[in-house]
């Protein structure tokens, strides 16, 4: 229970502005926790080969899901309908993807189904389409898909290829109304080794503690900002106020733009983010100073706490980090899956670290 405030920050962090509001996936996290009991955390290498993984994340716009949330049937739905094609039930439970609250909400998941979480996910961040986890790069079939959502309708699809898999399930979203609870590349323990991006969980626990300080009193860090950038090893975009923010729901995204004039040391600068649930490129005056699958937040200047894209408000004083992914998403098939022209960008990707240093 203790650790869900950092677990909640940190993937707040690694959601890049997506993945949903945490504060939702915590209260549900805390609830379930206090009902069901406490959530082990384990390795892969815990895992028997053939024990099931059950990958779970909310899909939709994240302007719905903070309003539409999901009941405790949901999981156990997906848990059931696994168990009726597989013939056994799932051995744990593993986020989908560890940015925002579908970072924190499978904690709550686990803890209804009596499963532990696997330390690990698809993405070591937050992505808007299905088929860009680290599963489909890794050459895992995209064969099954089992949705459902608050009405209790469940939906099993059998797709084609992973491009396929986006297709139906965002139909299916839609049709629920931009929000529903998925499992994706339900898979074995030895099919994951290789596949999946381990450590996530700690890793967005390190970095919430990173902010949140460590001392018994729960004292914040002296610097919030510069203990989550050291954290991070993230570039520092720009620091300024929130002057414009254009945000749209449609095709069960959230996309849009918004617009950060710089203050103090950076009065003279102006930095645009283009928004697919997350935020995919940072932009001044023409040049690229971040991209896609490279990491890009938004936090409070004063805190550290990263806004989401549904939560960014005209006049919010802001800082913008962007930081490398994980090299699996500079591979070849990780940039054509999550790269710049995979959102529609005609941009060939430079590296986070490259762009800032020259900048």
């Amino acid at each position: 229970m203790s650790d869900i405030p950092a677990l909640a920050r940190g993937c707040a962090v690694l959601g890049t502005g997506g993945g949903g509001d945490v504060r939702t996936g915590s209260l549900a996290a805390a609830r379930a926790i206090r009902e069901y009991g406490e959530v082990p955390l384990v390795r892969l290498a815990d895992l028997a080969d053939d024990a099931l993984i059950m990958p779970l994340s909310g899909i939709g716009a994240p302007t719905v899901s903070h309003e539409m949330i999901h009941s405790e049937d949901e999981p156990k739905r997906i848990a059931e309908e696994i168990e009726r094609l597989f013939g056994r039930p799932p051995s744990a439970v593993m986020s989908s993807e560890i940015g925002g609250s579908n970072g924190v909400a499978p904690v709550a998941w686990a803890a209804q189904l009596g499963l532990p979480l696997l330390d690990a996910d698809g993405m070591g961040r937050a992505f808007p389409e299905v088929q860009m986890v680290s599963m489909y790069v890794a050459g895992l079939p995209a064969d099954l898909v089992i949705m459902t959502d608050v009405a209790g309708n469940v939906v099993t699809i059998r797709p084609i290829d992973g491009l396929w898999s986006e297709r139906l399930a965002r139909a299916v979203c839609v049709a629920a109304g931009s929000s529903a609870l998925m499992a994706d590349y339900v898979i074995t323990a030895a099919q994951a080794r290789g596949a999946v991006i381990e450590g996530t969980v700690t890793r967005a626990l390190e970095i919430g503690r990173a902010t949140e300080g460590t001392s018994p009193t729960g004292a914040r860090a002296a610097d919030p900002l510069r203990a989550l950038q050291d954290r991070l090893g993230a570039a520092r975009l720009i620091t300024g106020k929130l002057t414009d923010v254009e945000r749209r729901t449609t095709g069960g995204f959230v996309r849009g733009t918004a617009t950060i004039e710089g203050t103090g040391d950076d009065r003279t600068r102006t930095v645009t983010l283009e928004l697919q649930n997350e935020n995919l490129v940072a932009v001044e005056d023409g040049r690229v100073l971040a991209m896609v699958p490279d990491l890009i937040t938004v936090v409070d200047t004063e805190t550290a706490a990263a806004i989401q894209t549904e939560g960014l408000r005209y006049g919010q004083r802001v800082t913008v980090l962007a930081w490398p992914c994980d090299p699996l998403w500079r591979t070849p098939k990780g940039l054509e899956t999550a790269g710049p022209r995979a959102f529609g960008y005609e941009l060939d990707y430079v590296p986070v670290e490259e762009l800032t240093a020259h900048g």
